[in-house]
């Protein structure tokens, strides 16, 4: 598969999951995590997605028709049946949209991954449509990158922005030279970048 990742602004995604078991809730919550508006169709959905239904959630119990796509810009096909799931790709594609099929990599046009969020640092894994090595891969990352990760790139997010906004764009060059070279991970899992960071506050 050729990839090419881009992290989409959740508040701004109008979904469309079709399904309603399993998997369809774990898309759903990611969705509605990530503060996506989110409809879901599906004949008998799950008890955990009637849970999740709120003011961006939203389930339509029956089964699904082409024009449900409707507003949607991105549409998940997560059903059982593979021939439902083909009609949702086929339905989202012809009216242009981005549209992942949950038990065949190729049958879209975008595969999700699994993801550790650390604060603001998120760390994706793909792996060849083998979504369990993906989330073993994943687990192991998360061990390391882990809290104290999420702190840096909050101070350091902070730095960067009121360098900018002061107009000092060479000093936050400066720092970032300084602060992420090739010991930035041994300073932050030491605890020595509290103190590097100090000298640029």
């Amino acid at each position: 598969m050729s990839a090419y990742f881009i992290a989409l602004e959740g508040a701004r995604i109008d979904a469309l999951i079709v399904g309603g078991g399993a998997v369809a809730e774990r898309k759903a919550r990611a969705l509605h995590d990530a503060g996506a508006h989110v409809r879901v169709v599906a004949p008998a959905p799950c008890a955990g997605l009637r849970a999740l239904a709120d003011e961006r959630l939203t389930i339509v119990e029956r089964s699904f028709a082409d024009g449900d796509i409707g507003t949607a810009t991105l549409v998940l096909a997560a059903t059982d049946q593979a021939e439902v799931n083909r009609r949702v790709a086929v339905a989202a594609q012809a009216v242009g949209r981005l549209v992942n099929v949950v038990d065949d990599a190729t049958g879209g046009t975008f595969v999700t991954v699994a993801t550790h969020r650390a604060g603001d640092l998120v760390v994706a894994v793909t792996a060849g449509g083998v979504p369990g090595i993906a989330a073993r891969v994943r687990d192991a990352l998360a061990q390391r990158f882990d809290a104290r990760y999420a702190r840096a790139v909050d101070s350091l997010s902070a730095l960067r922005r009121r360098l900018l906004d002061a107009g000092r764009r060479d000093d936050w060059h400066r720092a970032a030279d300084e602060l992420l070279g090739e010991t930035f991970c041994d300073a932050v899992e030491s605890g020595t970048l509290t103190q590097e960071l100090a000298a640029w506050l």
